[in-house]
């Protein structure tokens, strides 16, 4: 299967555009795509980014989310990942300050999704940040989201009405709960399963569980920054469409084989619901470090 392309074509199921992401959304119709997930450079110099001027860089970012709102379906979401903005020591929100760009684009804010993580900077002079948002957005109130397939375990799966007309019953539904707005989940550091030289990929399942609950099969899922191609395999490990831009052709290269080895049942990526500590492997005499493959070392924030 062809995984890059210059052009789009509705017909495809894998499109990687290799250059910028603006030129590719301007190439898609209005209203083609159920979920655009992103998580755009926060300008601070990382290798991937070339910083700019505060002001010139929300005036791109503005560009792109609204791009993203003119080819978003009116049952799709947007989900616009991000951390802080940091200069001298002082930081600056990043979804505070997009916020009004996507209020402006007429869209309804669902979620503040707090996604935790155990590694990341180590500060001296203020705490440490171990969290960044998922800021999760719809263009409409009739939009796409389908709870069931997320569900993660009861906390107390055993627990029954002790009183009541369903005494005796199971109290908990038993797919499971609610994940909630909070999200433990690791960031991609030097012992995770899916590190590549990217310093600051997306986990798989941590995308997987925005495409499962705000698409169907056969929708597009859109990343105008790329990176490595996270995003492109959480939606055809489930049966959707994936597409995204990325400028960085050393990225393209590595999303490419990756994207691949997806098809091909050969990548290993961590589970969606996988805990974050499993008591079985730290009691596993034959690994070493009980947190590998499930926390990295320590290393700068995204």
């Amino acid at each position: 299967m062809e995984i890059t392309s210059k052009t789009f074509d509705k017909n495809r199921r894998i499109i990687l555009y290799p250059g910028d992401c603006l030129e590719l959304l301007k190439m898609i119709p209005d209203k083609s795509i159920k979920l655009v997930v992103t998580s755009p450079p926060y300008n601070i110099g990382k290798e991937y980014e070339e910083k700019q001027f505060f002001d010139d860089y929300l005036s791109f970012q503005s560009k792109v989310i609204k791009e993203s709102v003119r080819v978003l379906s009116d049952d799709g979401s947007v989900c616009w990942q991000v951390g802080n903005y940091v200069d001298n020591g002082q930081i600056i929100p990043l979804d505070v300050v997009l916020f009004p760009i996507f209020q402006e684009c007429g869209l309804k804010m669902r979620n503040r999704i707090i996604w935790q993580f155990g590694h990341g900077l180590h500060a001296s002079r203020r705490f440490s940040g171990r969290y960044e948002t998922i800021n999760w957005f719809t263009k409409s109130d009739d939009y796409t989201f389908n709870l069931d397939p997320v569900r993660i375990p009861q906390k107390y799966p055993g627990k029954k009405h002790y009183k009541g007309p369903k005494i005796g019953q199971y109290s908990g539904n038993p797919l499971g709960k609610n994940p909630t707005d909070v999200w433990s989940i690791p960031n991609v550091k030097s012992n995770h399963v899916e590190k590549t030289a990217h310093p600051c990929q997306f986990p798989v399942g941590m995308i997987e569980r925005l495409v499962l609950s705000m698409t169907n099969p056969d929708d597009w899922v859109l990343d105008p920054f790329l990176g490595v191609g996270t995003s492109i395999i959480a939606a055809i490990k489930n049966d959707r469409r994936g597409m995204g831009a990325e400028i960085d052709l050393g990225y393209v290269d590595i999303a490419i084989k990756r994207i691949q080895s997806q098809l091909d049942g050969t990548l290993r990526t961590r589970p969606m619901n996988e805990p974050v500590y499993d008591p079985h492997k730290a009691g596993n005499k034959l690994t070493k470090n009980p947190w590998k493959n499930q926390q990295g070392d320590d290393d700068e924030d995204c």
